[in-house]
């Protein structure tokens, strides 16, 4: 059994098929989605799909790429939003300063709004970082110092460093099909020495697909491909890595519990 702990179901190159591709990936072993989202316009549909699909859940945030379009959203409108007994995570927010879609200052304002609603509601914040590895650590540690909040840093690309700093503050990492590529060694040998209770696996589903998948719209099913990969750096079996991860998501995500329960 294995979740995949990020996926876009309502992106281009997965919605048009959504339902096949939650047919190929249930055959292909994968159990659970959480289905992200990246704006409020989405919002409505990322929520729809999770309550058609008693095994997909939802999502609600502001991804820093559309920080500057959000700019006056409110905590209020977020917290509200998370009241769906299917949004069981915040985001994805953090900081992107790799392409610089949005004001540096807006990303930092947004992402430390949805950690305020995260610590209000307990829901875990999915973060994204991309060239921001001392902006992000300084605002998590600041603002772990007001008070704890669960959260996970997805698709984990950074340093060894930054990896090491974020687990001593108690959060999570999620491995994407990056790691199976062969320019990846760095990220590899860090993938390796990761908690096993501190780890997940997602496919970031339509970008990313793993080896042996490259050049393809990436697909849920696909988590299945970056599981083995890395149970085999961890030289663990892949059931053991399913079972794992798959324990990790429900305690990470408490809200998902219920469902599953009742799925």
């Amino acid at each position: 059994m294995l979740i995949d702990s990020h996926c876009h179901l309502e992106y281009e190159g997965v919605v048009e098929d959504q339902a096949g591709v939650l047919d190929r990936a249930r055959a292909a072993g994968i159990k659970g989605f959480l289905n992200i989202s990246t704006r409020q316009c989405e919002w409505d549909r990322v929520i729809a799909t999770a309550a058609r699909e008693t095994d997909v859940w939802a999502s609600v945030g502001i991804h820093p790429h559309e920080a500057d379009a959000h700019a006056d959203l409110g905590a209020a409108v977020l917290r509200a939003a998370t009241a769906h007994p299917k949004v069981i995570a915040i985001g994805e927010t953090g900081l992107d300063y790799y392409y610089d879609k949005s004001d540096r200052a807006v990303q930092q304002a947004l992402f430390r709004m949805h950690i305020g609603v995260a610590r209000e509601t307990g829901l875990p914040i999915v973060i994204h970082t991309r060239d921001a590895e001392s902006d992000t650590i300084a605002i998590l540690r600041e603002e772990i110092g007001k008070g704890a909040f669960p959260a996970l840093i997805h698709c984990f690309t950074a340093s060894a460093g930054f990896g090491r700093a974020v687990l001593d503050l108690g959060l999570t990492i999620s491995l994407s099909g990056i790691v199976t590529f062969k320019n990846a060694a760095d990220l590899q040998a860090f993938a390796a020495e990761i908690p096993a209770g501190r780890l997940l696996v997602e496919t970031d589903s339509p970008f990313l697909a793993p080896v042996p998948h490259r050049g393809r719209k990436c697909e849920p099913a696909f988590t299945a491909d970056t599981a083995r990969f890395v149970a085999q750096l961890r030289g663990v079996s892949v059931e053991d890595l399913g079972e794992t991860t798959t324990r990790n998501f429900f305690a990470l995500f408490s809200k998902a519990q219920p469902q599953d329960s009742a799925a």
